[in-house]
């Protein structure tokens, strides 16, 4: 009994001691000059750049969706280009999307709840919808509820995307009431520069955005969504200088896009495109794409989408248009949704009777906005407008805003591929030599980690939406 009593104050000193030891250890390695908690106008600043650099970035833009939609093509390297990818291809958006972007924006709702603060809360909310709705139009079902609490579910399950999105919605309806014009400030807001009015528009129009998404699906859903914002009274964004957007700097914080250009020059635009904007005599033609290096009757020289290597760099690298030096400056900006786009969108709700608006006239605004986007003239705008090739057909609106619209997406790639695969519109051939058959890519594959580290769930995942291939199309994709 001596022996067990002995031995039990032993271990409770030892187990003090220890506890002991691990507490001065955490005091000592606290450091006095920094706070212990995060901030949350860094983490919104960090959670921005980190999305956006992502999505403008290489893996998920410029070697993925800007080749699917055919707005860009390779002249090196072309392998993506033919649709040839491995598991890891498609990493980037996933791993940002949930250990950058949506682990800095869950911190900020717990800060913004703890600090009393529902602007930061609201900010962050249309922030992680967009990050979600770029991860669901990408791969389809998706972790969602139980990946906004990580620390509990380390193997989160999947969503289905139709539940994903209109749990979107949801969140999207509740920032809108958290957002307030007379509430407490906020910081680090590199998107609207803490106008808390602009991003009341913000989520608007991306409430928008996702109800058309599900429109073909759930036309009653979709209806429902654009009802509630018109009778809150909620606008949506409204001139070219709302447009939801990341402005870069300088190196080191220069758009993705001119940082890579600066090393390497295996990108041109794409035949596809340029063919079209010459057809329409385009004024964002000089604009999209550079002039080729050397003189060339067509001055403009796009490359069909998918050759084989040796093929494509048979056209000649100074022969041929690299993007426009618009797109390749320091500090472009990462376009996330434009007034443009908000204009289409609206035009499209009226076409489906959804609301009482004119449709042609927010069609021919949507077109409007996007010339004067990229600095076309009056002049240049009323010619274009006046041209029978852009004139609105009712009769298949699908067909007029599908291919204006993804004129007016060039350069966002994951949207204007969502857009090009929801709408159908322009009807892209697939690549010259193309791996799939001759069928054309309809989503991401899953990162082969999903495999390796959360089987379980990925395995329910494709049980439920197919197999794990570029060819399966998704729930939104009806036609």
């Amino acid at each position: 009994m001596k022996f067990k009593y002995i031995t039990t104050i032993l271990s409770a000193t030892f187990i003090l001691t220890a506890t002991s030891c691990r507490k001065d250890l955490e005091e000592i390695n606290q450091n006095p000059n920094a706070s212990q908690t995060a901030q949350p106008d860094y983490l919104l600043t960090a959670a921005t750049k980190a999305t956006a650099d992502t999505y403008w970035g290489t893996a998920n833009n410029m070697d993925a969706s800007l080749l699917f939609v055919q707005h860009w093509a390779k002249i090196q390297y072309t392998d993506p280009d033919r649709y040839i990818y491995t598991n890891t291809s498609f990493q980037d958006l996933w791993t940002v999307g949930y250990t950058k972007s949506i682990v800095n924006l869950n911190q900020i709702i717990k800060l913004a709840d703890a600090q009393s603060n529902p602007n930061y809360k609201g900010v962050a909310l249309v922030l992680r919808s967009w990050v979600f709705q770029l991860l669901t139009d990408a791969y389809g079902d998706i972790p969602y509820k139980q990946a906004t609490n990580i620390n509990e579910y380390l193997t989160p399950a999947y969503d289905k995307q139709k539940d994903v999105y209109f749990a979107l919605l949801d969140d999207l309806k509740a920032a809108q009431s958290l957002l307030n014009t007379t509430g407490p400030a906020i910081l680090g807001d590199v998107i609207y520069a803490n106008n808390i009015a602009l991003w009341k528009k913000f989520a608007n129009s991306l409430r928008l955005r996702i109800a058309l998404r599900i429109a073909d699906r759930e036309p009653e859903k979709a209806k429902q969504v654009i009802t509630e914002i018109q009778t809150e009274g909620g606008s949506y964004i409204s001139a070219n200088n709302e447009t939801a957007q990341l402005v870069y700097q300088a190196s080191p914080n220069q758009n993705p896009i001119s940082n890579l250009f600066d090393t390497r020059d295996d990108y041109r635009i794409s035949k596809t495109i340029v063919d079209k904007l010459f057809a329409l005599a385009d004024p964002r033609l000089p604009v999209y794409a550079s002039k080729t290096q050397d003189a060339t009757p067509a001055t403009y020289v796009g490359i069909p989408n998918g050759l084989l290597v040796g093929d494509a760099s048979n056209l000649g690298f100074t022969k041929t248009s690299k993007p426009g030096t618009y797109f390749l400056a320091p500090n472009a900006p990462a376009v996330i949704l434009s007034y443009s786009e908000s204009l289409f969108d609206r035009a499209e709700a009226a076409a489906r009777g959804i609301t009482t608006d004119n449709a042609e006239s927010f069609y021919r605004q949507a077109i409007q906005a996007s010339l004067q986007q990229y600095g076309a003239t009056t002049a240049a705008v009323d010619t274009y407008l006046a041209s029978n090739a852009v004139q609105y057909d009712a009769t298949n609106y699908k067909k007029s805003i599908g291919e204006q619209k993804w004129i007016a997406l060039f350069g966002q790639g994951l949207e204007a591929y969502a857009e090009w695969r929801r709408l159908d519109y322009p009807q892209l051939q697939p690549a010259v030599a193309g791996t799939l058959s001759g069928k054309l890519p309809l989503r991401f594959i899953y990162p082969g980690t999903e495999q390796s580290l959360n089987r379980t769930s990925y395995q329910a995942a494709v049980a439920n939406q197919g197999a794990d291939v570029l060819t399966t199309k998704l729930w939104f994709d009806v036609n």
